[in-house]
């Protein structure tokens, strides 16, 4: 793609002889001596390059350079200056100009300068590329965190309005991470998306005829093992036409955001497998652990009797201590049987909210609930879903209890439905104003054995986890330190068949 230069003199002879000597050299100029036109300009075209006259009335050449750097930052200028001027054109140098040329021209100074020039920024924009895809690279291995890092650095080094991140998941394609402002058209941008994943190869989207003012959409296909897994889509404003190097960035980035997720879905199957494993020895570890501690409860609770008996009120207290003890180990025990042998569910049409309710009562019974607020925002549209009561009541008590827990006897729980008839789904929503978490615990929310609890388990939200999943449900989370936590969770109402979620649930 032809390269463009921007040349500003107020000396029409130099000026002619410029346009002549740049456009036998290959490039696209564009010449004036109206300092004001040369703004406009630089609003309407993204340039290569500049050449500006030092001295010009009524605005001189450095305080044309720092205009255009308003609207163009990384645009590189040279200062043309005569021999008596150069001390100045060394000062224009040092406040952002990339070189000087002298008037008149020496012979090839023109162009060895102008190739320097290039060069150099083309190395500049190739050192900054590879330093943001490796701080990407080099982030926590969340996917979501890599994904916004590219998207970002997209935007950064391709001057582009927008940056998105759309994965195929299930057949559609979701947008995993932006950057930059919003979108006036998720269509246009998803459109792009199929057809670069459709072709292979990134791909520009020609403007509409009837909206000549629009940007131009950018597209590069995200290429996993088995084929295109999404694309990265770039929309730049409309006086920025994308060039080489933008297909060129776009291509290295979407390779970078493609790695991101191959290497989720690897660790999410390795994780899958120490999962089984860890699953199957748990649960052949509480077997052996179950038999003992009921023993060990049934012989501290007739410790305990006769010491009532004999009025020791301090070995009395002991004995209730152990009990207690052993009492949450048996629980453990259950909890990790649980986790190791997911049930086969046993769905009933169920009314959801009084199951909510319950879930309510229940946890307010376990933990001080005096100083919070508890609002019930219910869809009353919701109809009955066929649903396992027994597991989900263990998932929505585990996920409402979390919320108490942070909340510490103050602040506000708000347990909310929305009912979508068009999506044939509800959506259970938990919110508490407490804390929230930070981003590290965030990530590590369903890790197993993972826990910020002095008693915890770590199990809970896993447990919680493969119940949604095993209903073909999905559950997220979204937390900020100081603005707590919203938990959500998703069910169909009818049951649906899903393999691998039940594959998932079960690991």
């Amino acid at each position: 793609m032809t390269q463009k230069v921007l040349v500003v003199d107020d000396d029409a002879a130099i000026l002619e002889v410029l346009e002549m000597r740049l456009s036998a050299m290959g490039f696209d100029v564009t010449a004036t001596s109206d300092p004001r036109k040369a703004l406009e300009a630089t609003d309407a075209v993204r340039f290569d390059l500049a050449l500006l006259d030092l001295r010009m009335e009524p605005t001189d050449g450095m305080r044309l350079m720092e205009a255009v750097h308003q609207r163009q930052p990384r645009l590189p200028v040279l200062i043309m200056t005569a021999h008596g001027t150069i001390q100045t054109a060394v000062e224009a140098v040092r406040r952002g100009a990339f070189d000087y040329l002298t008037k008149p021209f020496v012979r090839d100074e023109l162009r060895s300068k102008i190739a320097r020039t290039l060069a150099t920024r083309r190395w500049a924009r190739d050192r900054e590329r590879l330093l943001t895809v490796g701080q990407a690279l080099a982030s926590s291995g969340v996917m979501t965190r890599v994904l916004d890092a590219v998207a970002q650095a997209t935007v950064e080094a391709t001057d582009a309005d927008r940056c998105v991140v759309f994965q195929l998941e299930q057949s559609r394609l979701v947008p995993m991470a932006s950057a930059g402002s919003p979108p006036p058209s998720w269509s246009k941008l998803e459109a792009a998306a199929k057809a670069a994943m459709d072709k292979g190869v990134p791909i520009t989207a020609a403007r509409e005829a009837e909206n000549s003012e629009g940007g131009t959409i950018v597209a590069a296909p995200l290429v996993v093992q088995r084929g295109p897994a999404g694309a990265l889509v770039i929309e730049t404003a409309a006086r920025l036409e994308p060039g080489e190097d933008d297909l060129e960035l776009l291509a290295l980035f979407s390779s970078q955001a493609a790695i991101a997720i191959r290497n989720t879905h690897d660790l999410e199957r390795l994780k899958s497998g120490a999962v089984a494993a860890l699953g199957r020895m748990a649960t052949q570890v509480a077997h052996e652990v179950k038999n003992p501690l009921a023993g060990l409860r049934l012989y501290v609770r007739h410790l305990e009797q006769r010491l009532v008996k004999t009025g020791d009120d301090e070995a009395r207290d002991l004995a209730v201590k152990i009990a207690v003890t052993v009492d949450h180990l048996a629980s453990v025990v259950s909890e990790i049987t649980a986790f190791g042998r997911p049930p086969e569910l046993h769905r009933v049409r169920t009314a959801l909210h009084p199951l909510l309710d319950e879930c309510l009562e229940l946890a307010r019974a376990r933990r001080p609930t005096d100083g919070v607020e508890i609002i019930r925002a219910y869809d009353t549209s919701c109809p009955e879903a066929h649903l396992d009561v027994r597991e989900l009541k263990k998932a929505f008590l585990n996920l409402i209890l979390n919320a108490l827990e942070a909340l510490e006897g103050a602040g506000r729980l708000t347990v909310a439905t929305e009912y979508s008839a068009a999506a044939g789904t509800v959506t259970v929503t938990i919110e508490d104003t407490g804390p929230g978490m930070t981003e590290e615990t965030l990530a590590r929310a369903f890790d197993l054995f993972f826990t910020t609890k002095a008693d915890g388990t770590g199990l809970g939200m896993s447990i919680a986890r493969s119940v949604i999943n095993l209903h073909a449900g999905e559950l997220t989370v979204s937390s900020h330190v100081g603005n707590g936590t919203r938990v959500q969770v998703r069910l169909p109402l009818e049951p649906t068949i899903d393999p691998a979620r039940v594959s998932d649930a079960r690991a």
